[in-house]
């Protein structure tokens, strides 16, 4: 690599921008046909594909009494996958769990294609999420020894 009066040439800032420039031409010369595109979004749903399925058991929206005088209650979840339960409270505040049986859990917000935020559970499996999920969200959990994800749902 040779030197130039300001420094290294190639620095990580002209890579960055060749890259993103290489990248706008390849769309348009060359886009992506829609049928691969389907075929990858369909292999990437298969990566957890020994993952547990949790169904909806509960929902407040469609199970519970409404509550004369709440303008916007937070809405109640439970999920259940073969003994473990999870219920989720999902507020404009955020969102708040529990994993049950108590268990140490990975917990990922799965919100649309980019990756979720990241929820750790405590001594007694209750998590917290300062921010709400907005459109369709689904929770994966990752335990010891399983993988469990509940089912899509909108907020």
């Amino acid at each position: 690599m040779s030197e130039t009066v300001d420094g290294p040439r190639g620095s990580d800032a002209d890579a960055d921008l060749l890259e993103e420039e290489l990248r706008q031409a390849a769309a348009v010369l060359d886009p992506l046909p829609p049928a691969l595109l389907q075929i990858a979004v369909d292999a990437y749903a298969l990566h957890d594909l020994d993952a547990k399925v949790a169904e909806l058991t509960f929902d407040s929206l469609v199970d519970a009494i409404p509550v004369r005088g709440a303008e916007h209650p937070p809405r109640m979840l439970t999920f259940s996958a073969g003994e473990v339960t999870v219920d989720v409270e999902v507020s404009a505040h955020g969102l708040m769990g529990q994993l049950m049986p108590p268990q140490p859990a990975r917990i990922e917000v799965l919100g649309g294609p980019r990756p979720g935020s990241s929820l750790t559970t405590d001594d007694m499996g209750r998590f917290t999420g300062a921010t709400p999920p907005s459109g369709p969200f689904a929770l994966r959990l990752r335990t010891a020894g399983d993988v469990v994800e509940t089912e899509w749902l909108r907020t």
